[in-house]
């Protein structure tokens, strides 16, 4: 046995079957019962590009749900806005229709304490003022869906080598901004699917480790049955692990954090302990929480304990 604690989850969009921007409470409350026996202790439930109005309502719903979970499952810290202030050009499966400039006015229709990291595209920010607002609201800012090389005033990069410009070798790109940047975080979704072993390989090399953010980007259909759903406006698909629309466009992860562990640990393209430090220390470093979990694992890098904290 070796004996970790809690993981942290910055950016997930559901899962077991439950999708946050649809979810009720209960739903919601059932999420982190489920995630807390996977082994998260905290979780920053993540909200899509949509209608202005029901990322009001999510935001309102998640925030109020927060003080009703019970103590030993995944806790609430904050939620993660991927969206709507991103580069339409690199929008992935967000909906094109509902993205925005970055406009502070707009986005204080939708200001909130408990927005905790916020997913943008800085090229699109010209005099920096949208950024100057989120500094002073101690929001942790990460560039993403965007073209930008400039990475200032950036906490984090949002799914590395995902939905941004990508690595070139005879100039300036997000991917090489965020790999040379040592000042900054960068999250991945080491599932092999969305990130080559080999490119996984290349990023544990080449990044410290203590700025390594392991995330899942899990979406609803994660550990579900459910072989294709409704999300962003779109069927998305489980093909073979891969959960795709129809264009073939992934859409987030089928894993969770405790199945990339495995995954990266057996593949021997990290070791076990630094794995979990990309999963776990870290994201308590870098948010300053408390961890409410203690994990078990065997021999075969899964979760066979979970026990609450005192």
């Amino acid at each position: 046995m070796r004996i970790t604690q809690g993981l942290v989850e910055q950016h997930i969009h559901g899962a077991f079957g439950i999708d946050f921007m649809k979810c009720s409470e209960a739903e919601l409350i059932e999420v982190a019962l489920q995630l807390a026996q996977n082994g998260v202790c905290t979780f920053f439930p993540t909200i899509m590009t949509d209608n202005i109005d029901i990322i009001k309502e999510r935001i309102s719903i998640i925030k109020n749900t927060a003080n009703k979970i019970p103590k030993n499952y995944a806790q609430i810290a904050g939620i993660h806005l991927e969206g709507p202030f991103i580069n339409p050009d690199k929008a992935g499966i967000h909906e094109k229709k509902y993205i925005q400039p970055l406009d502070i006015e707009f986005f204080k229709q939708l200001d909130d304490s408990f927005i905790k990291i916020i997913t943008i595209a800085p090229e699109l920010d010209k005099d920096s003022n949208f950024i100057k607002y989120l500094q002073s609201r101690n929001i942790k800012i990460s560039a993403g869906h965007c073209t930008a090389y400039d990475l200032s005033g950036m906490n984090q990069v949002t799914h590395l080598y995902n939905a941004m410009q990508s690595f070139t070798h005879r100039g300036n790109s997000t991917v090489v901004s965020a790999l040379t940047n040592d000042n900054i975080y960068t999250e991945i979704i080491a599932d092999s699917m969305h990130v080559s072993d080999e490119v996984l390989k290349i990023t544990f090399r080449q990044k410290p480790l203590d700025k390594i953010l392991l995330i899942s980007d899990a979406l609803p259909l994660a550990h579900s049955k459910i072989k294709e759903q409704t999300f962003a406006g779109q069927t998305i698909y489980n093909k073979d692990g891969k959960l795709i629309n129809k264009e073939g466009v992934f859409a987030g992860s089928s894993m969770l954090l405790c199945d990339i562990i495995k995954n990266i640990v057996d593949k021997k393209i990290i070791k076990f302990e630094d794995a979990v430090k990309c999963a776990s220390s870290n994201q308590i470093k870098y948010h300053n929480l408390t961890n409410n979990l203690t994990l078990y694992w065997n021999d075969n890098n899964v979760i066979e304990k979970v026990k609450p904290n005192n």
